[in-house]
């Protein structure tokens, strides 16, 4: 047994014992890392390059690429160095900082999420009062507040966890350091304040939830409304990526939480800590450029000038 004060590592949860399937786990994870990188690369250099993409919608699109790219950054890296390098340990400070970074970052999503769908919202069923409501600066300050919710959620939730002793053991039943195997570790009993939070955010993102559904059933009847199919396309093709994507993120996030705990197993939370915490980041690039014919236009004229000016600068160099 040991406390807190004595733990200076912790050891995460390997996909497998075998070396031949630890690089397999490296490579998988380490296409699944690129892929993330170069989809929401892409977006942010595209839409910080093309002024016609500098309205509300793909500014928060912007900061949605960003946060994916911080969330997967801050649990694959290091499941791939451990896969790689056959070990299983992590620092206690690094421990503390994947789970305020990943908490943080989670946390801002979502909220983001529920902006979008504010945004969407205005967008289709109020356009003539869209530019006064949702201008530059109102985007900014919305996007400003779901970044320090998310902030000051990771805080007390991480403040609160590592204060708990912990003297169960240092092995986490994870391949990263979150919140809910961090307090299977504590040997303590008063779990109020980390319960009353959980309370309060599981409120909150309710609240979030009823919010969004309630925008897109508004949205849906404007939209079906519109007299011409196709009004009706494009402004599906506008809302529907982000309601895939809202889709994608609650449903990984609510099977997570709420599966038997008859069925729950080291493997099976590990399959499903890959569905909420490395896939989302990597399919919401794709999800949204698949029907987003404005973004693939601009990523098409942005990829072809930057083959052109290769070319040239091979010819003059030549």
């Amino acid at each position: 047994m040991s406390n807190s004060s004595s733990i200076t590592q912790f050891l995460l949860l390997a996909f497998t014992d075998t070396w031949e399937l630890q690089l397999l786990h490296f490579w998988l994870f380490l296409g699944i890392y690129l892929a993330a990188l170069l989809g929401n690369g892409l977006i942010i250099i595209t839409i910080t390059w093309d002024h016609h993409l500098h309205t509300s919608m793909y500014f928060f699109l912007l900061n949605l690429s960003l946060l994916d790219l911080g969330s997967i950054s801050t649990t694959v890296p290091k499941s791939m160095a451990n896969s790689l390098w056959d070990t299983k340990a992590i620092s206690y400070m690094g421990c503390v900082a994947q789970v305020f970074l990943y908490a943080f970052l989670i946390s801002a999503e979502y909220s983001l999420l529920t902006i979008m769908s504010y945004d969407r919202y205005f967008a289709i069923c109020k356009p003539l009062h869209y530019g006064t409501l949702l201008g530059s600066r109102a985007c900014v300050h919305m996007a400003a507040a779901a970044w320090g919710a998310g902030f000051l959620n990771a805080l007390l939730h991480t403040a609160s966890t590592f204060s708990l002793p912990l003297c169960k053991d240092n092995a986490v039943d994870q391949f990263f350091c979150e919140i809910p195997q961090i307090l299977k570790l504590s040997c303590s009993h008063s779990y109020f304040r980390e319960i009353c939070l959980l309370v309060v955010s599981v409120l909150v993102a309710f609240g979030c939830f009823v919010f969004i559904v309630v925008s897109y059933v508004q949205i849906f009847r404007a939209v079906l409304r519109i007299p011409s199919q196709q009004g009706r396309q494009k402004a599906f093709s506008t809302c529907l990526p982000h309601l895939a994507v809202v889709s994608l993120f609650i449903s990984t996030g609510m099977f997570s939480s709420l599966k038997p705990l008859s069925i729950s197993s080291p493997s099976l939370d590990i399959l499903v800590s890959l569905l909420y915490s490395v896939l989302p980041p990597a399919l919401n690039p794709l999800i949204y450029s698949l029907r987003n014919q404005q973004l693939k236009g601009a990523m098409r004229k942005l990829i072809t000038g930057w083959f052109s000016e290769a070319m040239n600068n091979s010819q003059l160099s030549a």
